[in-house]
């Protein structure tokens, strides 16, 4: 993924290194220049000496083509501003962190899909966002014997337009994982068996881990890094 973070102060150093160690493309644009260098030195990230409220500092960070963009400057104008023109260069997914409630409109015209307010904010939330992961686990149970697991469900999953009775029926499904819940566009859906699994929805998994790996594979899951980060 590739990422552009406008504004190097803690929040923004600390979420490059989460991004960064998690194997993202990011480009960190800062105006004061020495601490541009120490993003590259500490963390490998690009870094682009400039302010992010200006056109051709974005043009030069390849705005356009970001995946996400994220402002973590410190003045909320500032953070409105760089959304603006992100918005502007096309880009979809846009974060910003803010500090005065009072903007939280503004900000939502100004494009910005996810807004963080800074008394709330936590780095792992934050990059959860950014990443949505396709595994995410969100309980232990029976003193870790059992899991209960969020899996986003792919465009090609073969659970797509399927019953919760029909999939759970399959034999290729595992039998003793339980399909808990499904949430969908902010809604929180009880799992019926004549419900019907879209793609793009959050199903929550019940399982010992091998039994959920098994049913996220079934769904569509199938890359290995997810897995492994599963049972770390």
């Amino acid at each position: 993924m590739y990422v552009v973070i406008a504004g190097a102060g803690l929040v923004g150093r600390g979420l490059t290194k989460r991004l960064v160690d998690n194997k993202h493309d990011v480009v960190v644009v800062d105006i004061d220049e020495e601490v541009c260098n120490r993003v590259y030195q500490e963390y490998g990230a690009v870094s682009i000496n400039g302010d992010a409220t200006n056109v051709d500092v974005l043009e030069e960070a390849k705005v356009g083509r970001a995946d996400v963009v994220v402002g973590t400057m410190r003045r909320d104008a500032d953070n409105l501003t760089f959304s603006l023109l992100a918005d502007n260069f096309g880009a979809t997914r846009i974060f910003a962190r803010m500090r005065n409630t009072k903007y939280e409109e503004a900000y939502r015209a100004a494009g910005v899909t996810d807004v963080i307010n800074i008394v709330d904010l936590y780095l792992d939330q934050f990059t959860m966002e950014i990443e949505q992961p396709k595994l995410q686990r969100v309980a232990t149970l029976g003193g870790g014997e059992a899991s209960i697991v969020i899996v986003s469900v792919p465009e090609d999953s073969r659970g797509a337009g399927e019953t919760i009775a029909k999939i759970t029926q399959d034999e290729k499904f595992p039998e003793d994982c339980v399909i808990a819940g499904i949430y969908r566009k902010e809604e929180f859906i009880i799992p019926r068996g004549n419900r019907t699994i879209k793609a793009g929805d959050r199903v929550f998994l019940a399982a010992a881990l091998e039994d959920i790996e098994g049913a996220a594979k079934y769904l569509g899951v199938r890359e290995k890094k997810w897995f492994e980060r599963l049972r770390a």
